[in-house]
């Protein structure tokens, strides 16, 4: 089982890519994202030490955490966030662990993908066999983030600022898949890697 990190900026087009990945071959896909959210439920392990630090005022009715007010707590003091990053990411790369561990013994998938867009800030090229960084053009990016989630051009501004620049994904990133242009283009780039290592293992 090969363990392929996915990674890129905001609007690159990864879920694409994972859609794809999912239908037409035999692998599981993790996203970072999702397991964060899952550890955060009720009798998981981030649940406890998030109701600590942030207080049952994050909580709705039902005893869960709001997700919509804890981001306005830490988005808007940022040492709070750099303590809920120590609580939620190091979780997150423990469970990704875990799946790779019980992916392995099991043997039932060829490949394990972890998407994730801070795999390169939290260490993730650790845990993977190799990165894939999805690269679009910061103009493709920009129009898709105003067509499919109506973004101004101050939040796209605002969130470019806080990515990592092109050089440090290249520079971590073993394969890059270009998506500026058609989704055929890019079946055919990961059809071309993919079928790679097939040969490899036979």
């Amino acid at each position: 089982m090969r363990v392929i990190g996915i990674t890129g900026g905001v609007g690159a087009g990864k879920s694409e890519v994972l859609t794809f990945l999912a239908a037409h071959y035999n692998c599981r896909v993790i996203m970072a994202d999702q397991a964060a959210h899952r550890l955060e439920e009720p009798g998981e392990r981030c649940f406890e030490p998030l109701k600590a630090l942030l207080g049952v005022d994050v909580l709705t009715p039902a005893g869960k955490i709001d997700r919509q007010k804890m981001a306005a707590r830490i988005f808007s003091d940022a040492a709070i966030l750099e303590q809920v990053n120590g609580i939620v990411h190091p979780a997150v790369k423990q469970y990704l662990l875990e799946q790779i561990a019980q992916e392995r013994a099991a043997g039932k998938v060829d490949y394990l993908f972890i998407e994730a867009a801070l795999l390169i800030e939290e260490g993730y090229t650790e845990i993977v066999d190799e990165m894939w960084y999805i690269h679009a053009d910061v103009s493709v990016r920009r129009q898709r983030l105003q067509q499919t989630r109506g973004y101004s051009d101050e939040k796209i501004d605002s969130i470019l600022a806080r990515q990592l620049p092109e050089e440090a994904f290249y520079k971590h990133c073993e394969v890059v898949i270009e998506n500026s242009g058609t989704l055929h283009s890019v079946y055919q780039q990961i059809e071309k890697e993919l079928g790679e290592y097939q040969c490899q293992k036979q």
